[in-house]
């Protein structure tokens, strides 16, 4: 049988309700970053089912399987899902509510690895009629430095072959269900932890000559540190400094404490002023707290990369996944997102797509954002999400593309 994308789309609405009971058991049962033990196994067991040959324990608890069509050895390619929650409390009424107290499925990736599953469902099923391997990669640890994505990639996840690319989707709860989106090129942003401990002279309110005030230092501080940005990056580089959390340690309102605690995000998307904007952190957080009579200890934990999707590649999705849609407008340009994600570890290190999946249903009130209580789908996504992602692996199959 030709595979058209009438005949995809009609298995994946055969297989939805077993896709939305797959993605209802992962809701119900959330584990966090690097603790997907029973996830895992549940993921295990499924391919077991559906007769894929599949590997355990990668990278901790990560899985990876391979569907083999005909001719095998012709062209490899990978799709990712990521498996973990999030330390959030579920307020959600609905029957498939978390069961595990606080922690809760509020990025969507039981979507990501319920769809894959449907699409390795899809894959299996026709492959007597495309040629190549397909590479399923289910990712622990996402959520959580250093990132599943860079441990299976130590593990050798992309070695013995490498494939020759590889897609994620992500849920987007502002496009409705049935629609993705795209965008070439940069499209995520590096992501840093900045960590600052000011060191004063603690002592009573009333005599701060005797003092030396690390809430005044870090006052300063925070106004010094914007010129990172404003005043030392290329105006044409997208960069974010954010100094989320200021705390001292202890004190009243009478009492110079003798610590106070910065924590912050630094992100962009150019490598070399990556490395340059943390000297600069650390070098004028230091000199300026020595300047006022104290110290600074300075930690940037190093995040996730950048995330770039290949340009030919992109390209061939959108013209792929408007097939698979019926419309062009079902198929949507995504502005540049600051946000960050460690997919782009694999997008470093080979052509890569990582698209928006539309989730969001405002008639339904389904429109939360991530990272929040209340986050959930229209689960008519799941259908779009396993059966375009099906599509584009065997039109990948098929079709090669032009790297610059």
């Amino acid at each position: 049988m030709a595979l058209t994308t009438e005949y995809i789309a009609q298995l994946a609405r055969e297989i939805h309700p077993e896709v939305v009971a797959l993605r209802r058991h992962l809701h119900q049962h959330p584990e966090l970053s690097f603790q997907e033990e029973r996830t895992a196994a549940y993921v295990a067991a499924r391919l077991e089912f559906l007769g894929i040959f599949h590997k355990k324990n990668v990278a901790g608890h990560g899985v990876v399987g391979w569907i083999r069509g005909r001719n095998p050895e012709k062209r490899l390619i990978a799709l990712r899902a990521d498996m973990d929650a999030l330390p959030i409390m579920e307020e959600n009424e609905v029957p498939y509510r978390s069961q595990h107290q606080g922690v809760m499925h509020a990025c969507g990736h039981d979507v990501h690895t319920a769809s894959l599953l449907g699409t390795a469902q899809i894959l299996q099923q026709t492959a007597e009629e495309w040629e190549g391997t397909v590479q399923l990669i289910f990712q622990p640890g996402e959520e959580l430095l250093p990132g599943g994505a860079s441990l299976m990639i130590a593990e050798g996840v992309l070695d013995h072959p490498r494939p020759a690319l590889i897609l994620g989707q992500h849920v987007h709860p502002s496009l409705e269900a049935g629609r993705i989106g795209l965008r070439p090129g940069m499209f995520m942003a590096s992501s840093d932890e900045i960590f600052l401990t000011i060191t004063g002279k603690g002592g009573h309110g009333a005599t701060p000559h005797e003092c030396i005030d690390p809430i005044l230092i870090a006052s300063h501080l925070v106004v010094a540190l914007q010129q990172v940005v404003s005043r030392r990056a290329n105006p044409t580089t997208p960069s974010v400094l954010t100094l989320g959390r200021i705390q001292s340690m202890g004190g009243a309102t009478n009492i110079i404490p003798d610590k106070v605690e910065i924590m912050g995000t630094f992100r962009t998307m150019d490598e070399n002023w990556r490395k340059e904007a943390h000297q600069v952190i650390r070098t004028l957080a230091t000199n300026l707290a020595e300047g006022m009579g104290g110290k600074c200890e300075v930690r940037i934990v190093t995040g996730y990369p950048f995330l770039v999707n290949e340009e030919g590649l992109t390209g061939q999705i959108r013209t792929f996944a408007r097939e698979y849609l019926g419309e062009e407008d079902q198929v949507v340009e995504l502005p540049m997102r600051m946000s960050a994600e460690d997919f782009a570890y694999y997008s470093q290190l080979m052509p890569a797509c990582f698209y928006r999946l539309g989730t969001g249903n405002p008639v339904k009130g389904i429109n939360a954002p991530v990272h929040t209580p209340t986050f959930d789908i229209d689960e008519a996504a799941l259908e779009t999400g396993s059966g375009l992602m099906a599509w584009l692996a065997i039109c990948l199959l098929n079709n090669e593309f032009e790297q610059p």
